[in-house]
Order: structure tokens, then C-alpha cells, then sequence
């Protein structure tokens, strides 16, 4: 599938998300999650919050449609970037929890598409201009994060061990796995913008590798982690349409994080 505007990824993440419920699909966690984050872009730019609607729907695009190459390349032959290929490959893995699904999407939408989606908003030092959208999608992550948040709550009761063996709270895990990922995403963006040909393939595919390794480490992570997601899968729902639609409707819910702050 290719999108030419923003609905059109709305749209086409809405229809891996229904296919993924009908299926049983992990694949819809992190679809779910990736198209609410896509509507309240949309939203913003209808609401005239970044400096340049057309530019960010531009942006949002390419970065959508890196998403569904990955997507229809593993769908097709089991091939596309190494670190999708990472995370996809796990879908079917009964060892993996809810919250590691989602960070290997992250992971891999963040770590490698974005910079490349960036950089061709804005090649050159058109780069520069992007910043302030750029930053200006943190704080509408962080809001998503915290919805998301309260449905990995009902669905994942123990998710909050990773807490207590990792000297963070569980919702700052997603965080981190967004924020700082996405300030490393534009120091690469901008890598990228000036760069020729040739210096950008050699760029990519470092960003793959890199990206591929924390994807492992996100797999299968040592110490104390390891135990507690073990006792985390074993209290967390199984029904995986359920989880789909929990997630998927996170944006609709009041957030108590949200409500308490």
C-alpha cells in the first residue's frame, strides 16, 4: 500500500488494525498504537498547531509509508529492513509481552524512518525549518503515552515490576523509547539532509544495524528484566483481539494519569 496524504495513513493503519483483530494478529499492538498517534497529528494540523500543516501532512506521509513498505515487504517475502524484520519475526513468539511488541515497533518506526522521513521533508538546509514541527510531535507522543499507558494497565496488571527491577516506571520506558530516540532521529535527519547519494545508503544502513541490535536487547533483555516479564506474561491478557481494541481505543478513554496531574 502507498499513502498519498495523512488519512491515507489513518486510513491504511486502520485496515491492518481490523485485519490483525480478525486474525488474532499481534501485529495490530503496535498498528493500534501507531494510528492514534497519526490522528492527533491530524488533528493538530487541522487545528493550526505546527507552523506548516501541508509540510507536516508531507512529513507524515513518507514517514507512514516507510511503515507500510516494511509492512507489505514482510507480508510479501520475509524481507524489508533488518530491524522490522526483528520485530515482525516476533509477532508469533508466545515469549514476547504487550509492552515489548510495542517498543520493537518504536524502535524500529523511530530509530530508522524517522530521520529518513525527515530528511526528505526536508533535504538541505530546508532541514532547519522542520525543527519546531519536529519537537512539537513530543509533546503530542507524550500524550498518547499516557492513554496507552492506562490501557497496558487493564490488559498487563503486573507491568509495573519493570518498575522495581529497572529503576524506572513502566510508562517511562515507552517514553524513553520515544523521546530520546526521536532527539538521536533528528541529529540524523539532518546527517541525511546533506548528504549525497552514497553517504545516505552508508547512513541508512547504519541506522538498521543500530536499530536491529536495541531490537534484540528489546527481545530478549538480561538481569532481573528477564524474571519479571516471565511473571508479567503470565498475568497479562491472552486474547489478543481484545488487547487490539483495548489499545486502539485508549485515545477515548479518560486518562487518570491525566486527571490526577
Amino acid at each position: 500500500m502507498a499513502a498519498e496524504n495523512i488519512d491515507d495513513v489513518v486510513e491504511g493503519l486502520a485496515g491492518i488494525v481490523r485485519e490483525a483483530v480478525d486474525a488474532g494478529d499481534r501485529i495490530g499492538y503496535f498498528a493500534a498504537l501507531y494510528r492514534q498517534v497519526t490522528v492527533e497529528i491530524r488533528s493538530a494540523i487541522h487545528n493550526g498547531q505546527f507552523d506548516d500543516g501541508a509540510r507536516m501532512d508531507r512529513f507524515d506521509t513518507l514517514f507512514g509509508n516507510r511503515y507500510f513498505d516494511a509492512y507489505d515487504a514482510w507480508r510479501r517475502d520475509r524481507s524489508g529492513p533488518r530491524c522490522w524484520r526483528e520485530m515482525f519475526g516476533l509477532l508469533d513468539d508466545a515469549d514476547t509481552v504487550i509492552v515489548q511488541h510495542l517498543i520493537l515497533g518504536v524502535n524500529a518506526h523511530i530509530n530508522l524512518d524517522l530521520a529518513i522521513a525527515a530528511a526528505r521533508t526536508g533535504p538541505g538546509e530546508d532541514i532547519q525549518a522542520l525543527r519546531h514541527d519536529f519537537l512539537l510531535i513530543n509533546d503530542i507522543l507524550a500524550g498518547v503515552v499516557l492513554a496507552v499507558q492506562d490501557s497496558l494497565d487493564a490488559v498487563s496488571p503486573l507491568l509495573s515490576l519493570l518498575d522495581r527491577v529497572g529503576g524506572r516506571t513502566d510508562e517511562r520506558i515507552l517514553d524513553f523509547s520515544v523521546r530520546q530516540s526521536r532527539e538521536e532521529a533528528w541529529h540524523n535527519a539532518v546527517l541525511l539532509a546533506g548528504q549525497n547519494e552514497q553517504e545516505r545508503a552508508a547512513t541508512i544502513e547504519r541506522l538498521d544495524v543500530r536499530a536491529t541490535a536495541l531490537a534484540r536487547l528489546i527481545a530478549r533483555p538480561g538481569g532481573l528484566v528477564r524474571p519479571a516479564l516471565e511473571l508479567i506474561r503470565g498475568t497479562e491478557s491472552h486474547d489478543v483481539p481484545a488487547v487490539i481494541t483495548r489499545l486502539g481505543n485508549a485515545m477515548e478513554r479518560p486518562s487518570a494519569r491525566q486527571a490526577t496531574a
